[in-house]
């Protein structure tokens, strides 16, 4: 008896959860190269840090250029 109403009190909390809406304080995981992306169409880096870390993302080795 009381290991079934347990049961039903966790569903309903379970139903609950995947119901209700988010306050928006989770944030979904994104693509890092979507994350990159943003921060470029946004000025915060530049076309050649860009295209460096890209690289880097995307399995390469991008080498800074020596000054």
């Amino acid at each position: 008896m009381v290991l079934s109403m347990a049961a039903v009190v966790v569903l309903v909390v379970i139903l609950i959860r995947a119901f209700a809406p988010t306050d928006g304080r989770r944030e979904l995981r994104r693509d890092p190269e979507d994350v990159l992306a943003e921060r470029f169409a946004n000025g915060e880096i530049d076309a050649d840090e860009y295209r460096e870390r890209l690289d880097v993302l995307r399995g390469g080795r991008a080498q800074k250029a020596r000054r």
